[in-house]
């Protein structure tokens, strides 16, 4: 099931986020995230405060993470995106994040899948987000379920981290649009 996060949710979510950042600094960094810069526990209290942190949560325990808002850093204006549309027709996806120990299971496409029903559901066009450009599983996992590459740039990310990022968009179909509408009145 996934749903919109709680404030009882924010330590399992914090917790993910340690488990990665460890993982990554042991094996190698696939996301370029930094441990006490970002993702924090804060990103988590916002997204809740917010209500953009959804959680995906299996026999009572939190597997999967992200923070689904409306928000296009800067860096999003200087990419050539193929699919336009107004701001409040775009839905974006942050800080998606599986820990380690969830990995592998599907627990990132079935939270990707569901930020494409929810923002069929909002009446948006276009799914857009950015990835670190080594972050080779998440591209790829994003081009399986139907994203394109839109651009790169180079970013100071969370305002201390200097890396190259990669935009990547999908059109939300008319019929995902329409199944949203049917699922919303069943």
């Amino acid at each position: 099931m996934i749903r919109r996060g709680m404030e009882r949710d924010i330590d399992a979510v914090e917790r993910h986020y340690e488990e990665l950042l460890t993982f990554e600094e042991k094996q190698g960094s696939r996301t370029n995230w930094q441990r006490g810069v970002y993702p924090t526990r804060s990103v988590a209290e916002k997204g809740v405060e917010n209500g953009t942190l959804y959680v995906m949560e299996e026999n009572g325990e939190i597997c999967a993470s992200m923070i689904l808002d409306q928000t296009q850093l800067e860096a999003y204006t200087s990419i050539p995106w193929l699919y336009a549309a107004e701001p409040d027709k775009v839905l974006v996806i942050h800080t998606l994040c599986v820990p380690p120990s969830q990995a592998g299971r599907g627990a990132g496409s079935g939270m990707v899948r569901f930020a494409m029903e929810e923002g069929a559901r909002r009446g948006c066009e276009v799914m857009r987000l950015d990835t670190w450009e080594h972050n080779e599983p998440a591209a790829n996992m994003y081009r399986r379920l139907g994203f394109r590459y839109a651009g790169k740039t180079a970013v100071l990310f969370a305002g201390s981290i200097s890396e190259n990022l990669i935009f990547l968009e999908r059109r939300i179909m008319a019929s995902e649009r329409e199944g949203a509408d049917e699922g919303m009145n069943a």
